[in-house]
């Protein structure tokens, strides 16, 4: 039986496929592919922000301990809620990592997960981030919406949120830099 060269490449491209179900290959292709689709986050109107009137929010930090997120009350935020199983945040969390990296002392950043700390501590290791993790205490008042994962906020000095992005964005871009130093110098 002779096979020709059709029947390889469908073979090959059978294959291909396959391989984004069963290896390594499959999970690091999703992740770029999940980068490649992501875009800077728009900026809402003025005329339409929404202000954070109720900063009593209480939530855990890296060692577990109790603080209040009153403690960001007339300071730049940077929200982010994350889960590390999945992929979406994991192609994200990069992004965030270079941000941090830029403003991470101007500003204040809570990267927050719902998640216990042995996986979320596994998770940070393996990807190498050093942003500060913040954990939700379930059934505490939010300001905020936590269901919908990965989102993310960035609130300006008077409370108001500037930026609200359901799914992943990307986090490190010029648009983004020009906007976080024009909140931070106000």
């Amino acid at each position: 039986m002779k096979i020709n060269k059709k029947t390889i490449l469908n073979i090959a491209l059978m294959l291909f496929v396959l391989s984004f179900f069963v290896t390594p290959l499959g999970h690091y292709g999703k992740i770029l592919l999940n980068r490649v689709f992501s875009f800077s986050p728009p900026v809402i109107e003025v005329s339409k922000r929404e202000k954070i009137m109720d900063y009593d929010w209480k939530l855990k930090d890296a060692n577990w301990d109790f603080f209040n997120f009153e403690k960001s009350r007339g300071r730049v935020v940077f929200i982010n809620l994350w889960a590390s199983w999945k992929l979406p945040s994991e192609a994200e969390l990069s992004s965030v990592q270079e941000l941090y990296d830029k403003f991470g002392s101007k500003m204040d950043f809570y990267i927050i997960t719902n998640e216990n700390r042995p996986p979320v501590e596994a998770f940070m290791k393996k990807h190498e981030f050093t942003f500060p993790v913040t954990y939700l205490i379930i059934g505490e008042k939010m300001p905020i919406d936590p269901s919908e994962v990965p989102s993310s906020y960035v609130i300006d000095k008077s409370g108001n949120i500037v930026v609200y992005k359901k799914k992943i964005a990307e986090w490190s871009t010029e648009k983004v830099y020009k906007l976080l130093e024009g909140l931070i110098a106000e």
